[in-house]
This record gives structure tokens, C-alpha cells and sequence, in this order.
């Protein structure tokens, strides 16, 4: 593994925010959690969206806000969990996460800080903010599961 932990990027559009998630998604191992932090329209839905490219369509990715959790794609799969109206970790059990989890699938969650301490200890945290009209600073945190090399596989044109 690299020891190299993180890295901080700016998108510019919606258009790089997805692609920024194809790039992440062609480089997860089978099995990675990503957690997902940030404010309400910060860019998670249209990381996730890229990142479902490998998977589906990306027109049929939308946060699962209402359903809690979406699965795209054929095995090995892509869930994409959205925790925004679990009141805490206590919540997410009922979800089988733990099934989730151990699918051997990509598990995207928004939301993730509802999680607590549920998340796995090797995973992606990436934190989405505002940086001004349709641009977003992303840091992206590595905690075990990306290889050597990985910042540069990300770093966009």
C-alpha cells in the first residue's frame, strides 16, 4: 500500500465531479466502502453517479433518500446507501449493512458520519464542499484500500 493517504482536488463541473467517480470507481477493489461527507448539494449524488458508470446507466442514479438504498448493476454490484434520515448507527442495522457490507460489491454512502463507528475501518472517506458556482474541493482519504500509485489515477485534465 502507498503511503500516501490523501488528496485534495478541485472539480469544475458536474461533468468532472462524475468523472472524478469513474476514475475512483475503476480503481476500488471488490468490496470497498466509500463514505461520503458533506452538505446537501455538494456533488456526493453526482460522485456516485460517475462512479455507477461502471454499473448502469448513470441517467437511472439518483440519491436513494427515500428508498435508503439503491443497487446498480449486476454482480459484483454498486450499493449506494443514503443515511440522511437514519437518526444514528443504531438505524443502519435494520438496512443489513452488515450483508452489504460482505457482498463483495462497492458500498457508496452518503451521509456516511451516521454510520458512526458501523464503517469499516478500511475504506474511502471523500469530503464534497462548496468551492464556488459548479466547483467542488474534494479530499479524498485512502484508509488502507487503495494501492500505490492512486493519487495520480485521479488527478483530472
Amino acid at each position: 500500500m502507498n503511503a500516501t493517504r490523501t488528496l485534495e482536488l478541485e472539480t469544475r463541473s458536474p461533468a468532472e465531479t462524475e468523472a472524478l467517480g469513474l476514475a475512483l470507481a475503476r480503481i476500488l477493489p471488490k468490496g470497498s466502502v466509500v463514505a461520503l461527507y458533506g452538505d446537501l448539494a455538494t456533488g456526493k449524488t453526482c460522485l456516485v453517479r460517475g462512479m455507477a458508470l461502471l454499473h448502469t446507466d448513470s441517467r437511472s442514479v439518483h440519491s436513494p433518500t427515500f428508498t435508503l438504498v439503491n443497487e446498480y448493476g449486476p454482480g459484483p454490484a454498486l450499493y449506494h446507501l443514503d443515511l440522511y434520515r437514519l437518526g444514528g448507527p443504531e438505524e443502519l442495522a435494520d438496512l443489513g449493512y452488515e450483508e452489504i457490507f460482505d457482498a463483495g460489491a462497492v458500498c457508496v454512502i452518503e451521509w456516511a458520519e451516521r454510520a458512526g463507528a458501523l464503517l469499516p475501518q478500511h475504506r474511502i472517506d471523500i469530503h464534497l464542499e462548496h468551492a464556488g458556482g459548479d466547483r467542488r474541493r474534494i479530499r479524498i482519504d485512502n484508509a488502507g484500500l487503495l494501492e500505490n500509485g492512486w493519487p495520480a489515477r485521479l488527478r483530472l485534465p
